[in-house]
C-alpha cells in the first residue's frame, strides 16, 4: 500500500508542474489534458477548459504526485495538508527551502532542531506547505 498526494491548483497545474521541476526536479510521467478526454467526459466539462490539466502526475525524488487544475474554481487551498521533502544533506535542505520559498512564504526558517540538522516550514507560491529537513541519524 502507499499514499499519493493528489492536488487541485484550480487552474494553475502547468505552472505548479513547470514550478516543481526547477525547484525540487519533478519530472513529469504523464499530462492529461480535458481536450484529450472521451467525447462523453468532454460534454461533462465546462467551455474552455481544453487546455487545462485533467490529471498529471509528477515525480519527486521517488514519490509520485498527482496534480489536476480541477474545475478551475478559483485560489486553491491546500489548508490542512503538507508535503516533507527529506534531504539527504544540509546543503540539500537549504537549497530545497530556498527553492520552494521563492514567491511563497516562509513560516518557519530554516534551523538545526532536536530532531534535524536542518528543518523549516515554508507555503510555496500556490499554497502548499513545505516541511524539508535533513533528519538527524
Amino acid at each position: 500500500m502507499n499514499i499519493q498526494p493528489y492536488l487541485s491548483f484550480e487552474g494553475r497545474a502547468q505552472e505548479a508542474i513547470d514550478f516543481y521541476k526547477g525547484a525540487v526536479g519533478a519530472s513529469v510521467n504523464v499530462v492529461m489534458h480535458f481536450k484529450d478526454a472521451p467525447p462523453d467526459v468532454q460534454a461533462q466539462i465546462s467551455p474552455g477548459m481544453g487546455e487545462k490539466v485533467m490529471h498529471a502526475c509528477i515525480k519527486i525524488g521517488e514519490s509520485d504526485v498527482f496534480v489536476s487544475d480541477g474545475q478551475c474554481g478559483g485560489k486553491a487551498s491546500f489548508s490542512g495538508v503538507t508535503l516533507t521533502i527529506n534531504a539527504s544533506s544540509d546543503g540539500e535542505a537549504d537549497k530545497l527551502f530556498a527553492a520552494l520559498g521563492k514567491g511563497g512564504q516562509v513560516t518557519m526558517p530554516m534551523a538545526e532542531t532536536f530532531f534535524a540538522t536542518r528543518f523549516g516550514t515554508v507555503s510555496d507560491k500556490f499554497g502548499v506547505h513545505w516541511m524539508v529537513l535533513n533528519p538527524k541519524k
